[in-house]
């Protein structure tokens, strides 16, 4: 069972953001994705403090070298700032879907930044199976049409910060393997998070989004969600992903993380009513394949 460990927790992770991704779809939509960003995160860090003074004795992480602490903020600022920015910002555009189906490129972004900074090669089964999550994505993108049979036309400018955000969690993850080693996944998680909140709180004052933020702290039901979406996103999502990358290749643990698309698609018509053709879940499923072949054979 040893070895499968960061397998599982790499399957635990697909589940805990298919509900991560439809919370804060729908709490952003309610009070902003500036806010629930923030917020989200001073959730997440709280969660995670408590779990590690009970878990370690340690309520943050001061045990952790200056080269860990460097490499996680850093990767902190990319993955949880940059990425997750843009990646909310998404969420109001395009809905978490079809975020969570582009975000399928995480894994084809990794394996070329490993190529680019690491000078690993890419194989023909990788470049077949960078084609087929590319094309798995277009035929959601350019072939849903509405219930009068016209065509949908998705804003381009969401499916640009939905890419953003792939590219900002694919390098925020490479960075984290980095720099975390075999320390412990969860107070690697609070590092990060310490960064995002740091990230996020500069960028808020620059742009004076203080009252958004302020304002959307009385509202039971967003604050509900970020809370569900905290727990499952920020304390155990993410430490879950480090944990995956501890025991496994960061390639097989995005593989595995990467069929959210197809986990996302059941709740999305329960819950939210949004109708789902045989060519989204065709699509679903070729990049998700496509994913699989690029790492796996």
């Amino acid at each position: 069972m040893e070895v499968r460990i960061g397998e599982l927790a790499a399957l635990a992770t697909a589940f805990c953001w298919t509900i991560t991704a439809l919370s804060f779809e729908t709490a952003s939509r309610k009070v902003g994705s500036v806010a629930v960003n923030i917020i989200r995160l001073f959730m997440g860090l709280a969660l995670l403090s408590l779990f590690s003074w009970f878990n370690r004795g340690l309520a943050l992480p001061t045990d952790a070298s200056s080269y860990a602490w460097f490499w996680l903020i850093l990767s902190g600022i990319v993955g949880f700032v940059i990425g997750d920015l843009f990646l909310f910002e998404a969420f109001t555009l395009i809905g978490s879907r079809l975020s969570m189906l582009i975000m399928t490129l995480v894994p084809p972004i990794t394996a070329t930044l490993g190529w680019f900074l690491m000078s690993e090669t890419l194989t023909l089964f990788n470049l077949v199976g960078m084609l087929m999550t590319i094309s798995g994505i277009a035929l959601v993108i350019f072939q849903r049409k509405s219930k009068d049979g016209t065509k949908v036309k998705y804003p381009v400018k969401g499916l640009f910060f939905a890419f953003l955000g792939a590219v900002g969690q694919a390098t925020g993850y490479v960075l984290s393997k980095y720099g975390m080693g075999d320390y412990n996944p969860f107070a690697a998680t609070q590092i990060r998070i310490i960064a995002g909140i740091f990230g996020f709180s500069i960028l808020i004052s620059f742009f004076r989004r203080w009252k958004a933020v302020l304002a959307a702290l009385p509202q039971v039901k967003p604050m509900m969600l970020m809370l569900l979406g905290a727990t499952f996103g920020p304390f155990i999502g993410v430490s879950l992903s480090l944990l995956a990358a501890q025991h496994t290749s960061t390639g097989i643990a995005s593989t595995i993380m990467a069929i959210t698309p197809i986990l996302i698609i059941p709740p999305t018509v329960i819950f939210f009513k949004q109708p789902v053709s045989w060519k989204e879940i065709i699509g679903a499923a070729i990049s998700v394949a496509g994913v699989s072949l690029f790492f796996i054979i």
